[in-house]
């Protein structure tokens, strides 16, 4: 660490998701410093530079992992590039926070699990939804017990018209993994498990279609189109998810359908003692009290720093403290495992049960 002792910043991806990261950690400048940014598009990486106050522009993601006045590695790239990138900075000794999903199957997630288990550096996965202010307020009510076990619940997120960047990395499943169910649905299925206590899933059966994007309809503004490229992922996924301690978790995504949707994500939790509901910005407790039922509504702090400045703080100080981030790579190997069950039971059309061999 640089002896200011603010911790030192490279980021490698100046796109959409890497114009995030740029934008929350400039924020925490008594804490930290964005030292270097890279791209395949150096003019893109320049302009995120000039517009962040980036002092290094980076010629090659390689160059950028070797500097030694870089502490921390944020990693916002296509999945393909997730677990390469991942090893080779736990590799030159730095810290790494990962976009979504860990890595573009499991076999890759298992990879840098590995490499995480073999350093002393943190790896955390960019799950900002945990941090969302309703969904801490549910969990905080879950330790309290107020819940109760919770043995069942459904979580899904239904876009209506929002395949993103049709043609482009986003809808080939050699670059990206998969569709909606590897973009979006493994918020969900992060969040929900998190929010169940982390129950250990042991088998899936699941279902994936692909209605629109082969159509090219359905297209989001997420991403610019390449009508020369190829779309070969799902619009559409659903799948039922058992836990080892018998619980279950109904997961249903889309980037297109035709429904009836806000277009928000969603999670019911069905407790013993009570449950919770967590839909967009809003949530509810819900249980019985003296025969009757009582809702409690959980609404959006006004004014808050919001959840990826949440995210961002605690990447910090997991750095500073030593500690394991509540999105470990653990957290993400179980994600990409379930995500490729589901795939799998999709295309054998079976239940397919959970290989948990970490060799």
């Amino acid at each position: 660490m640089a002896n200011d002792n603010k911790i030192r910043i490279g980021i490698i991806g100046a796109g959409n998701i890497g114009n995030v990261h740029a934008n929350e950690f400039t924020k925490l400048g008594d804490e930290c410093v964005v030292t270097a940014i890279t791209d395949l598009l150096i003019s893109r990486a320049e302009e995120k530079a000039k517009q962040y106050g980036i002092e290094h522009v980076i010629a090659s993601n390689e160059e950028l992992i070797a500097r030694p006045d870089i502490d921390a590695v944020i990693i916002g790239v296509p999945n393909q590039f997730h677990a390469p990138l991942a090893i080779q900075a736990l590799a030159a000794g730095k810290h790494v926070l990962l976009e979504k999903p860990m890595g573009i199957n499991s076999d890759a997630a298992r990879q840098i699990l590995k490499a995480s288990k073999a350093s002393d550096r943190v790896v955390m996965v960019a799950h900002q939804m945990r941090w969302e202010s309703v969904a801490m307020q549910i969990k905080e009510q879950i330790d309290r017990g107020e819940l109760g076990n919770i043995y069942t619940a459904k979580a899904g997120w239904f876009r209506r018209k929002g395949i993103p960047g049709w043609g482009t990395w986003f809808t080939q499943t050699e670059q990206s993994g998969g569709g909606p169910l590897i973009d979006i649905g493994v918020h969900m299925l992060d969040l929900a498990l998190y929010l169940m206590g982390n129950p250990k899933p042991v088998s899936v059966y699941g279902a994936t279609y692909a209605e629109f994007g082969p159509k090219r309809k359905g297209i989001g503004t997420w991403g610019t189109p390449d009508w020369n490229g190829t779309y070969d992922v799902e619009d559409l996924a659903t799948a039922l998810i058992k836990m080892e301690n018998g619980s279950t978790l109904s997961l249903e995504v889309s980037w297109a359908v035709h429904m009836d949707t806000d277009n928000s994500e969603f999670i019911h939790l069905m407790g013993s003692e009570g449950g919770a509901s967590f839909r967009g910005a809003k949530g509810k407790l819900l249980t019985e009290k003296f025969d009757r039922p009582i809702e409690t509504e959980l609404l959006k702090a006004q004014n808050e720093e919001g959840e990826r400045a949440r995210l961002s703080r605690h990447f910090l100080s997991c750095i500073r403290e030593g500690k394991q981030p509540i999105t470990s790579a653990l957290t993400g190997f179980t994600n990409n495992l379930v995500l490729d069950a589901i795939y799998e039971s999709s295309r054998t059309g079976s239940e397919v049960k959970l290989d948990w061999n970490l060799d």
